[in-house]
């Protein structure tokens, strides 16, 4: 890889480190489609990629949400170790499928995800709050499933546990997104293992990603704390159709 194309890179990792810092995702939701897009991987290759930078992206965006809205460690560490076992039952499933198959079902589970964020903006909104609208130990399934998602696509558990938190335990959403970093976490790390051991990440590639993102995650989680609760969600919804229709245009 020449400087040029380094720089490029570079500039890339900014643009998706920032926008995981604003929605609590880590970037890789978008990074994913654009790797095939732009780069023509295909789509195990452009989810491992997306790891090496999601991973120490989330891990930062972590902190920085905890350390502005203080994120609940025993809600933390139930969503973080349900979400482990189960990604890691993703990821090995993931492996095996062929990338087609892979490819088409990551679209649908956008298209799905996005119509219902769309959907939730026309009910009628509830105040969130910063306490839990169900026991706590009911987070323990919300992981399990985002996780093993998390796992199968690479990225996608916290995009799933957000609007969860949100819309059925009631949470604000900044809350919301600090937890889905926590259970992002370390379904994150053992998926991009799995993925590493299967030859399934362009690491020439994903460092420039990964190190634009760190540089940049920290302005989007600053945005995300300035902006209305409303528009911050129109926006997360919006996002997810624009990745939907990104990845759709290799179909």
């Amino acid at each position: 890889m020449n400087l040029i194309d380094f720089a490029l890179n570079l500039s890339l990792g900014l643009m998706l480190g920032a926008l995981g810092g604003l929605f609590g995702i880590g970037g890789g939701l978008i990074a994913i489609p654009t790797l095939g897009v732009l780069f023509g991987l295909d789509q195990p290759l452009a989810q491992g990629t997306a790891l090496v930078m999601v991973v120490p992206n989330v891990l930062l965006a972590l902190w920085r949400y905890h350390q502005r809205n203080r994120i609940d460690p025993r809600h933390a560490l139930t969503l973080a170790a349900s979400s482990f076992v189960c990604a890691l039952l993703g990821a090995s499933w993931a492996v095996t499928l062929e990338a087609e198959r892979m490819r088409l079902g990551f679209v649908g589970f956008l298209i799905a995800l996005a119509l219902y964020n769309l959907a939730r903006l026309y009910w009628r909104p509830s105040p969130g709050h910063n306490r839990l609208a169900n026991p706590w130990p009911w987070l323990a399934a919300l992981g399990s499933g985002a996780g093993l998602l998390g796992g199968l696509f690479g990225v996608g558990g916290a995009v799933l546990a957000t609007p969860v938190l949100t819309g059925v335990f009631g949470t604000t959403q900044l809350m919301a997104q600090g937890l889905a970093l926590a259970l992002a976490a370390p379904s994150t790390t053992v998926t991009l293992a799995t993925y590493a051991l299967h030859g399934h990440v362009d690491w020439a590639l994903a460092a420039p990603l990964a190190l634009g993102g760190l540089f940049s995650i920290s302005w989007g989680v600053r945005i995300a704390h300035a902006l209305p609760e409303r528009l911050l969600q129109v926006l997360f919804a919006g996002f997810l159709l624009v990745c939907a229709l990104l990845l759709g245009l290799r179909v």
